[in-house]
């Protein structure tokens, strides 16, 4: 739900030492011709996109934009409609309790992928990022629409969260590179812009799907969709790249593979995407977080093997992880500019922010249904109204933010809505009752307010505290963020869900004499509705159960908004302009200082009060 849902090589955040080398021991910039291939202060995919933004006119954004929306229409109506249909393919194994399973190997994935895909665009370029994001996403709908088990239908969800995971990184790192940081926030509400229209029509879409025929192909048509949509914002950027060659604009640009050739393109990617970085990333993640949810709500489980020899693994991997990214060559998380307050308070911003939200979220359309006696059609609204009211209220943001120039006071008030949210989730929490009806649609919509306070924000705050050759690193970083901290709401959420559902339901449901109904119920709750409709015994006792355990995920996901107004405390409130990135971050010259403060100000930072330093 957070399209949110960026990372690039760039010589000063993989610099071997002092004298910044590159590949063959030379200083990076006499390594080739035209800034040192992919190792030089600004690589291939970044000089390209700076050569051709000279020659954008305001046709051409405008049709970039167009092209922008259009992809983003069909990968947030596609979101929303998968978000709907996962639980119900879960259910139709009867293993509806993995579904967190599956959600936590989707956020791994996504967090890995992001700094991956931005690398990518920053050595090859954009247009060949949003053909990568082709190929996966449309092998992973395929896959999962033709799967015929849980453990398939995850493979396939992995390979989609690729494509979906390039495509959402490269429509923000586009809009940033032909916005100004004045105009950014407001331009960067665009791909989000479909959820006003989706919100409404996702609901008669998946209802209409289920109604004649099945969720493999509600699933599979995107496979079809999808590269359609994706043609025009190709088509878009290839013409201007087209008239930058014209122009000759491009004539001292060569090719990742024209400036090393295909052996060493090939060893230097390996060094450059930090491929050993990564796949430790996603052990770490995956074999800490994925095993929460598989107990299934047996004591005796944490005591398995499956459980203990994977979290072990995990663990041993964080050191090894460590070590290996301070010594790597071209580490994923660049730790220079995690020296900075604008930054790294903007991270962890972003990995609360997504941390809270998912402990509400996770079981959502399912609570809907079951326990607020919600239609498809109906349920599927719900879940959609925080991304329709977070894009309305941020797209009024944005325009103010361009006249005031200033966001921290937005992000600050937006988070404190945010816990305010959570104490109206917890207060509706499960009821077939109008008064339910009408606490979740009111809670949802505050929660999506808040929403529309703090998240772009905060991308454009970290985006305005870098130069313009780590954007693409920065953005990836702030996204990959925000998929951790998916992923630690899924792994948390789904302990929490199979740790106590099944046990309340055995209890509610005890007097029964139905020695199978609560394993049943929490298998497949969809085929348990339709047999117990509301006001039934057995229907308000898994009501009853429902509400007690989306009250705990509820109360969790409050006490996580306590860091993430903390957080957002501690941003900096940089002045923006008209300029595209600020000449004086990271420490450069001209305008502003560290706090926000001119130059003189800047110098004096020690003798300033501690709370103008949180300006």
């Amino acid at each position: 739900m957070f399209d949110t849902s960026n990372e690039k090589a760039i010589s000063s955040s993989t610099s071997t030492g002092p004298d910044h080398q590159g590949y063959d021991g030379q200083r990076a910039t006499d390594t080739v011709p035209y800034g040192g291939g992919i190792l030089g202060e600004k690589s291939p995919g970044v000089k390209r996109i700076e050569a051709i933004s000279a020659q954008f006119t305001k046709v051409d954004r405008i049709f970039v934009f167009l092209g922008v929306f259009l992809i983003s229409y069909a990968y947030g109506l596609d979101g929303i409609i998968r978000y709907t249909y996962q639980p119900t393919a879960t259910a139709s194994y009867s293993t509806h309790s993995l579904l967190a399973t599956v959600n936590v190997i989707r956020a791994v994935i996504a967090a890995a992928a992001q700094p991956t895909a931005a690398r990518i665009a920053d050595v090859f370029g954009r247009v060949e990022l949003i053909l990568v994001s082709v190929f996966f996403y449309v092998l992973g709908t395929i896959i999962e629409a033709c799967s015929n088990n849980v453990q398939a239908f995850a493979g396939g969800a992995v390979l989609y969260q690729i494509g979906y995971t390039c495509v959402l990184l490269l429509v923000e790192v586009v809009i940033a590179d032909i916005t100004s940081l004045r105009s950014r926030l407001f331009f960067s509400y665009i791909p989000v812009l479909p959820f006003i229209i989706n919100t409404w029509i996702s609901g008669n879409v998946t209802s209409a799907v289920l109604g004649t025929t099945t969720w493999r192909w509600g699933i599979g048509m995107w496979a079809l969709i999808y590269p359609v949509c994706a043609l025009p914002l190709i088509i878009a950027l290839y013409l201007v790249d087209r008239r930058a060659r014209k122009a000759g604009s491009l004539d001292a640009y060569k090719s990742p593979y024209q400036l090393l050739g295909g052996r060493r393109l090939m060893i230097e990617l390996f060094w450059q995407l930090d491929v050993i970085g990564v796949i430790l990333l996603i052990a770490i993640f995956g074999l800490i977080l994925a095993p929460l949810t598989l107990a299934q709500g047996q004591a005796n489980q944490w005591q398995s093997g499956k459980i203990i020899a994977p979290v072990v693994i995990g663990i041993v991997c964080v050191p090894v992880w460590i070590v290996w990214e301070r010594r790597a060559k071209h580490p994923i998380v660049p730790f220079h500019l995690l020296k900075d307050r604008a930054v790294w308070a903007a991270l962890g911003m972003a990995t609360m922010l997504t941390f809270a939200w998912t402990m509400q979220g996770d079981y959502l359309y399912t609570v809907l249904i079951v326990a607020f006696n919600e239609s498809i059609q109906s349920a599927t609204r719900i879940t959609s109204l925080y991304s329709f009211t977070s894009v309305i209220t941020g797209g009024l943001v944005g325009l103010v933010v361009l006249k005031v120039r200033r966001m921290k006071a937005f992000i600050v008030f937006g988070t404190v809505l945010f816990l305010v949210a959570f104490g109206l989730l917890i207060r509706y929490r499960g009821s077939p009752s109008s008064s339910g009806h009408s606490g979740i649609i009111g809670a949802q919509v505050v929660l999506g307010i808040a929403g529309g306070l703090f998240p772009y924000p905060g991308q454009t705050s970290i985006q305005a505290a870098t130069r313009h050759e780590h954007l693409a690193v920065i953005t990836g970083l702030y996204l990959s963020c925000y998929n951790i901290g998916s992923a630690l709401g899924n792994a948390v959420s789904g302990a929490i869900w199979t740790q106590v559902l099944p046990g309340r339901l055995d209890t509610n449901l005890a007097g029964f004499g139905n020695a199978t109904l609560a394993t049943s119920v929490f298998g497949d709750p969809f085929t348990f509705i339709a047999a117990y409709p509301v006001g039934t015994p057995q229907r308000d006792q898994v009501i009853d159960a429902y509400q007690y355990t989306q009250r705990l995920l509820c109360i969790t996901g409050i006490c996580l908004c306590v860091p993430l107004i903390i957080f957002s405390c501690l941003l900096r409130d940089p002045k923006l302009g008209k300029e595209q990135s600020r000449p004086e971050a990271e420490g450069g010259i001209g305008g502003e200082g560290r706090y926000g403060a001119s130059n003189g100000e800047a110098g004096n930072e020690g003798k300033t009060k501690w709370w103008a330093r949180l300006r």
